[in-house]
């Protein structure tokens, strides 16, 4: 396993990205606008690790921007903890057979979602990209929220 990134919603763009770079001295590493979602994604890097951060995305903070005013209540605006994994269907599996609720399965084979015993959000990401779909993930209903 493998520790990817932290994120953040933000709710005004321009002032986080003072906080994080101008105040705190973090660098941009990418930025992606997403119309079709409507957000906008800012993975910021440590000055001291952003030649890493440049080439593997990694560790970064994560700052996410719903273009849409939301109110974020009961901590939603932390987001969650990301970690690149080896076989995402064994780590699920795994995690079921210990009583982990999977929030969102990983239907697509890239991606999935649970939560710590103290509801913090946690992204697994499938390593080298997306194994094939496959049952029972495939047809898995969400469950709760992530």
């Amino acid at each position: 396993m493998e520790y990817v990134h932290t994120m953040v919603r933000v709710q005004n763009l321009e002032q986080s990205m003072q906080f994080y770079c101008d105040g705190l001295g973090l660098k941009e590493v990418s930025r992606t606008d997403n119309e079709k979602g409507r957000f906008t994604l800012v993975f910021l890097a440590a000055p001291d690790q952003l030649e890493e951060a440049m080439a593997t995305k990694k560790p970064t903070i994560e700052l996410t921007y719903n273009w849409d005013p939301e109110a974020y209540t009961g901590g939603r605006n932390f987001g969650h903890l990301a970690f690149r994994v080896d076989d995402i269907y064994a780590l699920c599996q795994h995690l079921m057979d210990l009583g982990v609720t999977i929030n969102r399965p990983p239907r697509c084979g890239h991606m999935a979602f649970v939560r710590s015993p103290d509801g913090i959000s946690i992204e697994l990401i499938q390593k080298d990209g997306s194994l094939p779909p496959k049952e029972p993930w495939l047809s898995m209903a969400n469950t709760g929220s992530w």
